[in-house]
């Protein structure tokens, strides 16, 4: 039964006491975290499958391909879905199928075919873009308006959670403890982790199943919202903001899914493996300080001023590892990892606002926009195995210039929306 129609559900009002949130907020941030967990460990699993099938970078990227397309895909039915059978109903049905995503890596080890994991990565990813259509939303509607970007920041702090233990967690899981995996091994190394995350999802979906979360009325009652006459084209700042997150998105996991092979570059570090997979922590780690900071400074700060000025930074930290060589480049790398920290949520939040009962509709088209996850890396693939990797890096730095150009408009857009509901 839908949580929307049940009885025991409560309604969710913007003005209420903090304290009737905290069990939802709770919850929802669990899966911030599991759906952290698993997206970056594609991280780790790239240069494992590189190896294995003997992959050139641009069809490592395939793996970014596959999974962040189902974003393209599902997000727009998944919108409906959440539209029809509320919040709660999303979330157990993205576990669900992200678990079956998991289990189809069993049948792929066996077969050892690389479509197989493709596809396994695919329906996984399915499921996951139903729990951000479902979760996003829902936690921003958790409390007053204002402090949306706020709250929304430190649920993706505990997504940043996930990020940070997921590659050191995968690279002892897919190259070993003493280095790389035995050759033998091969592709067997990515069957016991992903089995034991299905079981996670599933045990998840049972405690969820019994959970009384609150509805949020506005985004239930078609009735009640004056902008039930607009289309979501008459929304430039969610229009525009499905481009951010298309570039942020894209630019993030660009970036993440090169850093191994970044680092072992002699002329970098000329690091292993096993160690370069591990050094990727800082990079997640830094997003997840990055967001506890911004969601206590976004109480203060306006969310657009923050977003350009963390894309400034991100600009000249590409700059800097494009340039030089050495620590030097390396750590510049891995410091955008703190100033991505707000940009999602921020992004989102900002993105999303006014919308009332159009919300998961927008929520789907911002979901949508997380198939740059999927393109953006292919393209730095793409420049990768024509120029050089180092030199690759300039295709997320584009991607930030028009972060920073977002923030610099978004508070015009958001007015010339509320001008037209209003």
């Amino acid at each position: 039964m839908s949580d929307i129609n049940t009885n025991q559900s409560f309604v969710a009002q913007g003005n209420d006491e903090n304290k009737n949130y905290l069990l939802p907020l709770s919850a929802m941030t669990t899966l911030f975290f599991l759906w952290g967990f698993i997206t970056v460990l594609n991280d780790v699993l790239i240069p494992r499958l590189k190896g294995v099938f003997d992959l050139n970078y641009t069809e490592a990227m395939m793996i970014q391909f596959c999974f962040f397309s189902a974003y393209f895909i599902v997000s727009l039915p998944a919108g409906v879905l959440v539209k029809k059978l509320g919040y709660k109903n999303g979330v157990l049905t993205g576990l669900v199928v992200a678990s079956i995503g998991c289990m189809l890596f069993y049948p792929a080890v066996v077969v050892h075919e690389y479509w197989l994991f493709l596809g396994a990565l695919f329906v996984l990813a399915s499921g996951i873009t139903v729990l951000q259509v479902s979760a996003n939303p829902y936690v921003a509607a958790l409390g007053p308006v204002k402090t949306a970007s706020s709250r929304l920041n430190l649920a993706q702090a505990l997504n940043s959670l996930g990020t940070t233990v997921g590659p050191y967690v995968g690279g002892l899981l897919f190259f070993g403890t003493a280095g790389a995996m035995a050759a033998e091994a091969g592709a067997e190394s990515v069957k016991v982790p992903y089995l034991m995350l299905a079981g996670a999802l599933l045990t998840i979906a049972i405690v969820f199943a019994f959970l009384k979360l609150p509805t949020i009325e506005a985004h239930t009652q078609e009735q009640t919202c004056k902008a039930k006459a607009h289309s979501l084209f008459d929304a430039p700042h969610l229009v525009m903001g499905v481009g951010a997150i298309f570039c942020y998105v894209g630019a993030e996991v660009a970036i993440g899914s090169f850093l191994v092979n970044y680092f072992a570059q002699p002329h970098i570090a000329g690091l292993e493996e096993h160690a370069a997979a591990k050094l990727i922590s800082y990079y997640w780690g830094g997003a997840m300080v990055g967001r506890f900071i911004g969601s206590a400074v976004l109480q203060k700060v306006a969310p657009s001023k923050a977003l350009m000025f963390n894309a400034v930074c991100i600009v000249a930290l590409l700059s800097a590892t494009m340039l030089t060589e050495g620590h030097l480049a390396m750590w510049a790398v891995l410091a955008i990892g703190l100033f991505n920290s707000i940009m999602f949520p921020t992004i989102f939040s900002v993105a999303i606002e006014g919308l009332g009962s159009l919300t998961s509709k927008g929520s789907g088209w911002l979901c949508l926009a997380i198939v740059g996850g999927a393109i953006v890396p292919l393209v730095q693939g793409m420049f990768a195995d024509t120029i050089n990797i180092q030199m690759s890096f300039i295709v997320p730095l584009v991607c930030y210039l028009y972060i920073a150009w977002y923030g610099m408009n978004v508070v015009k857009w958001a007015q010339q929306w509320r001008s037209k509901v209003n």
